[in-house]
């Protein structure tokens, strides 16, 4: 069972300084993250270090998805847009055919 989302609180930065020790440790227990304003203007954040793993592990991805985009416009950069629009929907049926087939032989 996943643990319940750490409820996110907003702080002014005064705030902040004047129970940053205690803050740390219900961000350690997961227990809160803190959204810091200064002059009212969202600036930064204290979360977990799994939170900021986490973060960190999800902007690779999305630069690893990003690149993969580029390299495939760049491969059809000159075939009309409707050709490569009915490659990719043909790709993505394929692929799911093949995660159905796959899902059908795997034991229940």
């Amino acid at each position: 069972m996943r643990e319940p989302e750490p409820v996110t609180q907003t702080m002014k930065i005064s705030e902040v300084k004047n129970t940053l020790s205690s803050l740390v440790n219900k961000v350690y227990r997961k227990e809160t993250r803190v959204l810091v304003e200064k002059s009212g203007i969202p600036v930064a954040a204290l979360v977990s270090a799994d939170d900021l793993n986490r973060l960190q592990q999800l902007d690779r991805a999305w630069d690893d998805r990003s690149k993969a985009i580029e390299r495939f416009s760049q491969a059809f950069a000159d075939v009309p847009t409707e050709e490569a629009e009915a490659e990719v929907a043909r790709i993505i049926a394929e692929r799911r055919q093949r995660r159905a087939a796959e899902a059908e032989r795997q034991p229940a």
